[in-house]
């Protein structure tokens, strides 16, 4: 029996939940650590990260540091559906607000377009494509982006997430993916 997104879906988000609980401390630490590494290797520019929700590994420590060193931050905005996203300016003292599906997002913020972006995912395979909830938000905004300019794409994870995937056309490749053993470079080459 062929195994459908919808299956792996949950299969990942079984995966995630069990790294998730046995990730806090010196798992949350070393993916912080190997994401700050990735992410310091281009100079200062926008980066885009994400407010976690549930029980996506956490890049809240790396977003205050990349502040700190002279990064401008921001997260995604979910503006339509089936639209491309929109990165508004996050500061790590800024006022946020409940977003769609729970994620905070800033109560008022210029909206940029990043040069990287640190993207959450249900799992990722072995050629860097990622699983996401289903929206393909973040398949539509990379297209997007990559229209317009060279964009980094970080898929952030536990290790645990890995796992052949069901890949579509539409589907974009990430860049490169952190999880709390270091940065996977895909084995696929990209066209």
């Amino acid at each position: 029996m062929t195994e459908t997104k919808s299956d792996l879906r949950k299969r990942a988000f079984a995966a995630r939940k069990a790294a998730h609980a046995a990730g806090q401390g010196a798992r949350q630490g070393e993916a912080t650590s190997h994401l700050l590494a990735e992410v310091l290797r281009q100079p200062p520019g926008i980066v885009a990260a994400y407010m976690p929700i549930r029980t996506e590994i956490d890049p809240l420590p790396a977003m205050r540091t990349l502040a700190e060193r002279g990064h401008t931050l921001c997260v995604p905005v979910i503006r339509a559906k089936a639209a491309p996203l929109e990165f508004h300016v996050w500061t790590p003292r800024g006022a946020m607000i409940s977003g769609p599906f729970g994620a905070l997002v800033p109560e008022t913020g210029q909206v940029v377009q990043p040069d990287t972006l640190i993207v959450p995912l249900v799992a990722f395979d072995d050629t860097g494509h990622r699983l996401g909830y289903g929206g393909g938000f973040y398949d539509r905004t990379l297209q997007k982006l990559r229209a317009m300019k060279p964009v980094r794409a970080i898929g952030f994870a536990y290790a645990a997430q890995r796992m052949p995937l069901i890949v579509e056309s539409t589907d974009q490749p990430l860049d490169v993916i952190v999880t709390e053993h270091g940065s996977l470079a895909p084995s696929a080459v990209k066209g």
